[in-house]
């Protein structure tokens, strides 16, 4: 049995990313540092020859070139002054390209936290079929808590990554990524091309919508919850885009957390001080509820299934024998917070 965390394999993954990115970053000083052993042992070789001095096969004076550029020469000491120019320039030469290259590389690859942005950059680009959540106040603090629990993998942008809610993120194993989620930027380093979904908590309609519409034409299946203030205006985003919008005015965790997770769920409605809303979702088939009877779902998860859908045709109220399988497609009224359990076990 694997008890190796799946965060650990993530962290590692994002190690091996982040150090590409850095021999990446630092190839000019060893592209240098390899031109200059090259041709220095290209002009010595040809130098040996026009002077009249051995100094033995074009290899043997690129392998010279390179001992001088460790103080570890491997030949005699020429006696021509040309060729003894050499000895004392290729060492500064060599060593100094090199040197500064790797003691950068170095202290950045084993000080992460200076450079604490392009590693939570790289942990996102290990993600795939994950969530995108925009805005960490505490309604997104409170979504991401909840797809933490479902076992969802989830990145965070966020505008000021210094907030308070940040580490308590972070101790989720959860990269977060500053800046602005309406840059593409931005959206690009939290992988958005290989994100299921993108959760926006912001308090403002109009850096949500922009957010939204620059996600979807960066990744034009991603799934878009978005927060909006407007009843009217939620709908009408509905309509035109298939944006999930979910209105300022019943604003429940569970209920971004359900959406983003794949139900598509209504804000929730108060009756009797009693928070409900009405979701929809397709079974998957071999998931938790595939073959389980309508009452086995309704006892288990405490909601109540409205309609059942099997091969185009509809059944409402179904008996609680009704008998469920793989791809009905099922109206469930129930608390956010038991839909968001259902849909976890629907994973």
């Amino acid at each position: 049995m694997n008890t190796i965390p799946k965060h650990t394999f993530q962290h590692w993954r994002a190690s091996i990313r982040d150090t590409s990115l850095l021999l990446r970053e630092f190839g000019a000083p060893l592209l240098f540092f390899l031109l200059t052993i090259v041709g220095g042992g290209v002009a010595y070789h040809h130098i040996g020859i026009a002077v009249g001095e051995s100094v033995g096969t074009l290899s043997e004076s690129v392998y010279s070139i390179l001992t001088m550029a460790f103080l570890q020469s491997s030949g005699e000491f020429p006696h021509n002054p040309l060729l003894q120019i050499f000895y004392f320039v290729m060492p500064v030469v060599g060593i100094g390209a090199l040197a500064q290259g790797l003691t950068d590389f170095g202290i950045l690859l084993f000080n992460r936290r200076a450079r604490s942005r392009e590693w939570e950059i790289a942990v996102a680009s290990t993600l795939n079929n994950h969530h995108i959540l925009v805005g960490l106040g505490h309604l997104g603090f409170r979504v991401v808590q909840q797809l933490h629990d479902m076992g969802e993998q989830v990145a965070v942008i966020e505008l000021d990554p210094k907030a308070d809610l940040t580490a308590a993120v972070q101790k989720m194993g959860i990269p977060i990524i500053g800046g602005d989620s309406s840059r593409e930027g931005t959206l690009i380093d939290a992988n958005v091309k290989d994100a299921r979904s993108i959760i926006m908590c912001v308090q403002n309609d109009a850096v949500n919508l922009k957010t939204a519409l620059k996600a979807r034409s960066l990744n034009p299946d991603i799934k878009v919850v978005i927060r909006i203030f407007d009843d009217d205006f939620a709908d009408e985003l509905h309509a035109q885009f298939g944006f999930n919008a979910l209105s300022g005015t019943a604003i429940a965790a569970p209920a971004f957390a359900a959406s983003a997770a794949g139900a598509d769920i209504t804000n929730p409605i108060s009756i009797e001080g009693e928070s409900l809303s009405l979701a929809r979702l397709t079974i998957k088939p071999n998931s938790e509820l595939d073959g389980k009877t309508v009452g086995q779902i309704e006892d288990g998860y405490s909601i109540s299934l409205v309609l059942v859908r099997h091969d185009g045709a509809s059944e409402l109220h179904p008996t609680d024998s009704t008998r469920l399988q793989g791809n009905d497609m099922l109206a469930v009224l129930g608390r956010p917070e038991k839909l968001n359990a259902l849909v976890h076990a629907n994973q």
